[in-house]
This record gives structure tokens, C-alpha cells and sequence, in this order.
């Protein structure tokens, strides 16, 4: 499915990074080892290594990743690209200080696996930074899932992020203008977590 949606002309989701992570990437340390998950066409990666941070972009489509390498060499910039399936796909513990996850939706125990890695994977002080549609956005018609249990609950990831102190965990609705497939008023998740140490 995202190897079709990639194929069709220009940026599914725009080229230009989302919102929170862009509110979120100051509590980045300088110079970091950045793991974006998911990662699609390469907006967010791309963003985050014109900051100065080492970005590894990882997704499953080809297409998309392709999109990404052409994104990253029009912006100036350079990213490791990985196409591995977020199912199984192996972080090395204490090796990312801040791990991305943008409108990663997967299902419940893929998503839970994953954050569980993702957090064996900060170092210490790392930062995990998640936006999401929340459960509630099956109520929009305005992007994400249409399957509820692909969507995003709150205390379900407070639950899979326990070894991290969440800064911020919210819930709330924004309005989101990125390509022609996140548009208008949507539900969403925020999590910023910090790893203790």
C-alpha cells in the first residue's frame, strides 16, 4: 500500500517537517543520533539532519525511501537509509539519543514491540518524541487509519513507554496541513518522553 501511495506524483505528506516535531526538536542535544521510525518520504529526517543531527530514516516502503535519499540531496543534507519492516526491526540498546516517531501507525502488538526497543534504544537522557492519531480521529475525515485499532491510545502508550519520564502526554486536536493526506482538524496523541539517567 505505501509503495502505491508513494508512486503518485510529489509528497503524499508535503515536504516540509510536522508541527510538533518541529516545536519538539530544541530538547535535542546538539549533533544527536536521531532514529526516525516510519519515516516514509523523508520530511522529518531531512529537517532534523539540516539542524546538524546524524538521522537515520527507516521505513518499509522503497518508494518512499527513494523520495527521501531525492529529499535529502535537494535539501544539502545526508541520511542513513534503512528499508526494514518495523515488525522485528532491531535497535541496538543505548545507541539513538532521540527517537521520532511521526504518524506511525501500526497495529497494537507491532506498535508495542517497537516501543519497547525504541526504548531499550535511547541512551541515557535520550528523547522519544510521538505524535499520532488518537482513537478519536475516526471521527475525521481528515487523515490517518480507518481501522480504529490502527489508531493511537494514550494509555496504552503511557503503558509501553513506562521506562521513559514523560514530559509531556496529551491528547488534543490541531489543525494539520501536511500533503493531501493529513488535512484539517485532527485527533492526536503528543508524547515527549525522556530516558532516566
Amino acid at each position: 500500500m505505501w509503495n502505491e501511495r508513494y508512486s503518485e506524483p510529489g509528497f503524499a505528506f508535503g515536504t516540509k517537517p510536522n508541527d510538533f516535531l518541529v516545536a519538539s526538536a530544541p530538547k535535542l542535544q546538539p549533533r544527536s543520533e536521531v532514529l526516525c521510525l516510519g519515516e516514509g518520504e523523508g520530511r522529518n529526517a531531512v529537517y532534523l539532519a539540516s539542524l546538524g543531527h546524524r538521522v537515520t530514516a527507516v521505513d518499509s516502503s522503497s518508494v518512499g525511501l527513494e523520495k527521501a535519499s531525492l529529499l535529502a540531496r535537494k535539501q544539502g543534507v545526508t541520511l542513513e537509509i534503512i528499508e526494514a519492516d518495523l515488525d522485528g526491526y532491531l535497535i541496538t540498546p543505548g545507541s539513538f539519543q532521540a527517537i521520532v516517531s511521526i504518524f506511525c501507525h501500526l497495529p497494537p502488538a507491532v506498535q508495542a514491540g517497537l516501543h519497547k526497543r525504541a526504548c531499550e534504544g535511547l541512551a541515557p537522557g535520550g528523547v522519544f518524541i510521538l505524535e499520532g492519531y488518537s482513537k478519536k480521529q475516526i471521527n475525521y475525515d481528515t487523515g490517518g487509519p480507518r481501522k480504529i485499532e490502527m489508531l493511537m491510545d494514550l494509555e496504552q502508550l503511557k503503558q509501553e513507554l513506562k521506562p521513559l519520564d514523560l514530559s509531556h502526554a496529551i491528547h488534543t486536536e490541531r489543525e494539520i496541513r501536511e500533503g493531501s493526506y493529513h488535512l484539517g482538524t485532527g485527533a492526536v496523541v503528543q508524547i515527549i518522553g525522556i530516558k532516566p539517567g
